[in-house]
C-alpha cells in the first residue's frame, strides 16, 4: 500500500466511526461507557484529530458487532455475501444487513416477548437525526410516534422522520421481526401506514 492509499484509508476512519454510531442511535458518552474509552479521544477519533490504532478500534469493533476491517474500509474481496453478526442492545436483538457504512443502513431487528403486564405499555421514544423505513416480517409491532400510536402486522410499513418522537415495542404473544432502514433526510422511500384502532 502506498503512503497516499494509507493516508486515504486513516481518513476514512473517522467518518465510518461516526456514521456507524449514528446509525446505532447511541451518543459518545454511552459508547465511552461501553468501550472504556475517554470522550475525548472517541471525538478526536470521529473527527480525524486522532490516529485509529488497534488498541482503539478493537473494543469499537466489539461495541458495535462488525468486523474489525468494516471500521478501517479495507478493500473489497469480491465477494458479496454479507456475513452478519447479530448484537443486542437493550434486551433487542439487531442482525445488520449492510456491510458499507455510508448511505443507507438495514437491520433486521427482533423484539422479544413482552409480560403480560407490559404488552400495552407505550414505547419510550428518542429522536435523531435523518429518516427511517421499517417492514414488519412477523408478529405484531406497536410503533409510538409522537402523540400517535400504531399497531402493525406482517406485511405493513411505516416510513418517518427520525426527528419525530419514536419507539417501538412487541404487541404479540410472539417476537416480532421487522426490516429497518435508516437514510440521511431526503432519501424517501414511498409507503405508508395503516392504523389499527385501539
Amino acid at each position: 500500500m502506498s503512503e497516499d492509499e494509507f493516508s486515504q484509508v486513516l481518513a476514512g476512519v473517522g467518518p465510518r466511526l461516526r456514521a456507524l454510531r449514528k446509525s446505532r442511535g447511541i451518543t459518545l458518552a454511552q459508547l465511552g461507557e461501553q468501550t472504556g474509552i475517554s470522550l475525548s479521544t472517541l471525538s478526536r477519533l470521529e473527527s480525524g484529530r486522532r490516529e485509529p490504532t488497534l488498541k482503539l478500534l478493537l473494543p469499537l469493533a466489539k461495541a458495535y458487532g462488525v468486523p474489525l476491517d468494516e471500521l478501517i474500509g479495507a478493500p473489497a474481496t469480491g465477494d458479496p455475501r454479507a456475513h452478519p453478526r447479530p448484537f443486542t442492545r437493550h434486551g433487542k436483538t439487531w442482525i445488520p444487513l449492510t456491510r458499507h457504512l455510508g448511505g443507507l443502513h438495514a437491520y433486521k431487528q427482533i423484539l422479544p416477548v413482552a409480560g403480560a403486564d407490559r404488552r400495552d405499555e407505550r414505547p419510550e421514544q428518542s429522536t435523531h437525526e435523518g429518516y427511517e423505513w421499517l417492514y414488519v416480517l412477523a408478529g405484531r409491532l406497536r410503533l409510538a410516534l409522537g402523540e400517535h400510536e400504531l399497531l402493525l402486522s406482517a406485511g405493513e410499513a411505516a416510513e418517518f422522520d427520525t426527528r419525530t418522537p419514536h419507539g417501538f415495542g412487541n404487541a404479540a404473544d410472539q417476537p416480532t421481526e421487522f426490516l429497518v432502514l435508516f437514510g440521511p433526510q431526503g432519501e424517501r422511500m414511498q409507503v405508508r401506514v395503516r392504523t389499527t384502532a385501539k
